[in-house]
């Protein structure tokens, strides 16, 4: 079974209709999926941006906001425009990363989403995170100080160091060993690509 490396930042709207869309689109075309959590500040910092395109932009936010509003329409997903944007998802992404390979990753990282994009919480509170993680019936505070371990951050770091290193520059990214696809409306053709 062939690959697609999922790469998202919880900072990041299009990834939201991504990981709500991937898992059935890959399990129908028989692709197996790795969810690659990583940060997208360091990549804007070393492009001299201190805040999200889209804040530093608005016409190109406003843009943004509107078409997501248009994709969550079309998909049936919940939106609520978040009183703040963007939210640190730094926590949440550790978190994702020290679970990336259980099964139930999927349905975090898609609460976490919801929880942001469609609830307007605020996932950069440890509390969100926990409450998240314990509708899903885990062990909130054992895996949130596993996730705040040294060891994990350093995992998290290293993975965005990989996203740097594949030429990622923003998310979501889906990846075919060095063949790179860089937006939602670019899932289909990442799996078509996947299986040819």
């Amino acid at each position: 079974m062939r690959t697609l490396e999922f790469w998202f930042e919880f900072g990041s709207t299009y990834s939201y209709p991504a990981a709500a869309r991937i898992e059935a689109l890959a399990t129908a075309s028989g692709v197996a999926v790795e969810w690659k959590p990583f940060l997208l500040g360091p990549i804007f910092k070393s492009q001299g941006w201190s805040d999200s395109p889209f804040n530093i932009y608005p016409v190109k936010g406003r843009y943004m906001w509107r078409d997501l509003e248009r994709l969550c329409a079309k998909y049936c997903l919940p939106l609520k425009r978040p009183t703040q944007f963007p939210r640190n998802g730094l926590l949440a992404a550790r978190v994702a990363c020290l679970v990336a390979r259980e099964a139930w990753c999927p349905d975090f990282v898609r609460a976490v989403y919801r929880a942001n994009l469609a609830e307007d919480r605020d996932i950069a509170q440890a509390e969100t995170v926990a409450a998240i993680l314990t509708a899903l019936g885990q062990p909130s505070a054992e895996l949130i100080a596993r996730a705040e371990a040294a060891a994990n951050k350093e995992r998290l770091r290293l993975q965005t160091e990989r996203a740097v290193a594949l030429g990622i520059f923003g998310a979501p990214t889906f990846t075919v060993d060095e063949e790179m696809f860089w937006g939602n409306d670019r899932l289909e053709d990442a799996l078509a690509w996947c299986v040819s």
